[in-house]
């Protein structure tokens, strides 16, 4: 586990593509940059296309965490554009 700790945190296993993606960019459009945001999300299509969009975007993936339950959680940092 990173020793950076998140300073929001969204889950997004309740939704499917492309909300998966919007709800992540909302979230972390409220954070300053240099700031973490934590994100759990299903194995499958968010975990393949969320940290990619993300880092398109400009920001950084951290770390991916399989959680052993068939979700994920990962540690972003926004990025300045």
């Amino acid at each position: 586990m990173s020793e950076k700790k998140s300073h929001s945190f969204v889950d997004i296993t309740d939704v499917v593509c492309p909300m998966t993606f919007v709800k992540s960019k909302v979230a972390i459009e409220e954070l300053e940059d240099g700031e973490i945001l934590e994100i759990r999300m299903n194995e499958g299509e968010p975990i393949r296309n969320v940290p990619r969009s993300l880092k398109e975007e400009g920001h950084k993936v951290i770390e991916v965490i399989q959680n052993g339950d068939g979700t994920y959680t990962i540690l972003v940092e926004k990025g300045g554009l």
